[in-house]
């Protein structure tokens, strides 16, 4: 059987009946959606959603080192090197000469030179204005100002990296806004002067809504609920990061050269050519340093790596790994369409649990939803997707949660019907079984109408109402109760179902109310049967003796067996139901006990039909009464005596 999750049809059947037909469903469902929805518009699901998203990225595949990317590094051991820090002006024209012998296509300084440091000053000035290609940073507002040189010339980038409030990064800055000015993100204006030489360059779409095109990019600034963002700080121009996997977990996603290899000419003159080079500090003692989703310390310089590669990979269109077919922009969906999805996956909960009874599959469909829920939205991520992953996740579970809770009262109701309608009728294994199979039996409070194959008791006092005429009202009540106890315990023992008292008869049935499936089984049920009219004769032998000692009429009586179709149900209304069957295999085993009442063996009689003669075969000691018509009936019959001895 294939999961409800992809049967559509049935899946929106099931809702329309639960959400419509049982207001109390709804009710549940609505003030769980609306409980799920406030918490996360009141950002209470925030830190959950992030730690979705760290996951992802988390779980994606490794990919190659970028090789446009460069990162000359300035670590511990460069600074003991240069024997001090800030390093001097004229220190760091020697890296920048040295550099521009490799012949990088554009080159980051990721290192504040708002001040002199001297030597080398002047020397550094000059630097800056005979080399185009290099972009040094400021901090965003004037917090920290760039080399004037550079700003004079327009290569300056801000340095700023936005933090979300478990101290991670996540976002990064794409423009930063001062008042009516702007400024380029160092990545992005990286990414815009290496781009510019492949003749891709940054247009705007729409100024209205602030959609910008890069090649094959486009971006749209992040909004302050995009995602799983409620109320985020989204000053100047943000996006979501699409950080690059490590090829290893000791790996770095880009190339990286120390300070020192760089000045001692270690290093391949091929790496660095046409390639985006970024210098920036490492050293744990400059404390540079941020928390990224993959639980990791990373400096800043490998921050503006990660989106410098991820603009500029975005604009060319790179293809990545299998799974991720480009390196694209992270996109979010609007607020409805998120809220429909949240909606949809509570009613994936609501149904698919209402369906199942068995904890085993109520676990199975627990296990499996969530898991489809989770690879649908991991499978986005690899798309380029940020969907809704927690908030879905948390409603489909208090979804699944109630509706177990309220299907389990509703079994309670529903064993309460059973036990209405069956009473004392049947023995406990078969009343145990019902309950076991309840709801393939039950259908809006009533026991379904069932074709099965079954034999049928009928049993009778001879000469009652003379008994009655002899005995007062009291006895003859108390007598003929303990008549009809020993009698419906018999049938009880005998796995048979007492299906009504009338007057002083029983009708009792072997083979409800669970169809029987082969022969051999409809065989037993007919065995049973006989057997049962057989220990009713011995008890009432006893129960002779018992009444003769304590001066009460004694009795004998007639049994009618037949075997054949019937139709089981519940029959009555709403204040009053009984479990019983009808069909023309009672009327035959009514007539056979009422048939010839000349025809005697002692304390009882047992006739049978011709179905049930053949269903117990030699079990049995038999004999042919002959061919006859029963009362009311046209078609001739036969009829067999069961013979048993007396004691």
């Amino acid at each position: 059987m294939s999961h409800p999750l992809f049967q559509f049809k049935t899946t929106r059947k099931k809702t329309k009946q639960l959400l419509w037909k049982k207001p109390q469903v709804s009710v549940i469902f609505l003030t769980i959606i609306a409980l799920i929805l406030g918490l996360r518009s009141s950002g209470k699901l925030q830190f959950l959603e992030w730690m979705a998203l760290d996951l992802f990225f988390r779980l994606r595949p490794a990919e190659s080192i970028d090789p446009r990317i460069v990162m000359v590094t300035i670590d511990e051991t460069d600074i003991s090197n240069l024997n001090q820090w800030p390093m001097s002006d004229q220190q760091l024209v020697k890296l920048l000469e040295k550099l521009k012998t490799y012949q990088p296509r554009v080159i980051g300084l990721d290192l504040y030179r708002d001040l002199p440091v001297p030597p080398g000053h002047r020397q550094l000035i000059d630097l800056f204005e005979s080399t185009p290609n290099l972009i040094g940073i400021e901090k965003a507002g004037g917090l920290v100002a760039p080399p004037a040189s550079l700003k004079q010339r327009d290569q300056v980038g801000a340095s700023d990296i936005i933090l979300d409030h478990d101290g991670r990064v996540r976002r990064a800055l794409l423009i930063a806004f001062d008042q009516e000015d702007y400024t380029f993100s160092l990545p992005m204006k990286l990414a815009v002067e290496y781009l510019a030489q492949e003749d891709i360059y940054l247009e705007e779409l729409d100024p209205q809504q602030g959609i910008l095109k890069l090649g094959e990019a486009v971006f749209q600034p992040l909004q302050p609920d995009d995602g799983g963002y409620v109320k985020a700080d989204v000053g100047g121009y943000q996006f979501l990061m699409n950080y690059r996997s490590r090829p290893c977990s000791d790996c770095q996603p880009f190339k990286t050269v120390s300070m020192s290899e760089i000045l001692q000419g270690k290093v391949d003159p091929d790496l660095i050519r046409e390639r985006i080079v970024i210098i920036g500090t490492t050293a744990d003692s400059i404390k540079d340093i941020f928390f990224t989703p993959y639980s990791n310390i990373s400096p800043g310089v490998e921050i503006h790596a990660q989106i410098a590669s991820q603009i500029v990979n975005a604009a060319l269109g790179v293809r990545g790994t299998w799974l991720q077919p480009y390196r694209r922009l992270i996109q979010v969906w609007p607020n409805w369409i998120e809220g429909i999805w949240i909606v949809l996956w509570a009613i994936v909960g609501t149904v698919t649990t209402w369906r199942y009874i068995r904890i085993r599959w109520k676990l199975l469909n627990f296990c499996l939803t969530h898991g489809i829920l989770f690879t649908i939205a991991y499978l986005a991520f690899l798309s380029g997707w940020w969907i809704p992953l927690i908030p879905a996740m948390l409603a489909m579970l208090s979804l699944q949660i109630s509706m177990s809770v309220y299907k389990a009262y509703l079994e309670r109701e529903d064993r309460q019907i059973v036990m209405n309608l069956l009473g004392q009728q049947m023995s406990p294994q078969i009343a145990n079984a019902v309950w076991t199979s309840r709801h393939q039996l039950l259908e809006a409070g009533h026991l379904i109408g069932q074709d099965l194959m079954a034999t049928v008791l009928f049993t009778d006092i001879k000469g009652f109402s003379r008994i009655t005429e002899l005995t007062d009202s009291k006895t003859l009540m108390s007598w003929l109760n303990e008549y009809m106890n020993v009698m419906s315990q018999i049938v009880l023992d005998h796995d048979g179902v007492v299906d009504k008292f009338i007057g002083d008869a029983v009708m009792a049935v072997f083979g409800i109310p669970f169809p029987r499936m082969t022969p051999a089984e409809i065989d037993q049920d007919a065995i049973a049967a006989v057997r049962c009219a057989i220990e009713m004769k011995q008890q009432l032998i006893r129960l002779n003796q018992h009444w003769q000692q304590r001066g009460l009429p004694t009795a004998s009586m007639r049994v009618g067996i037949a075997t054949g179709w019937v139709i089981a149900g519940s029959l009555g209304g709403s204040r009053r139901q009984n479990y019983t069957i009808i069909g023309d295999t009672v009327n035959i085993a009514a007539r056979l006990e009422a048939h010839d009442k000349s025809i005697d063996d002692g304390v009882c009689r047992i006739l049978i039909s011709e179905e049930t003669y053949q269903s117990v075969g030699d079990q049995f000691s038999t004999q042919l009464m002959g061919e006859v018509k029963l009362r009311g009936k046209e078609k001739i019959v036969s009829v067999y005596q069961v013979l048993t001895p007396t004691p």
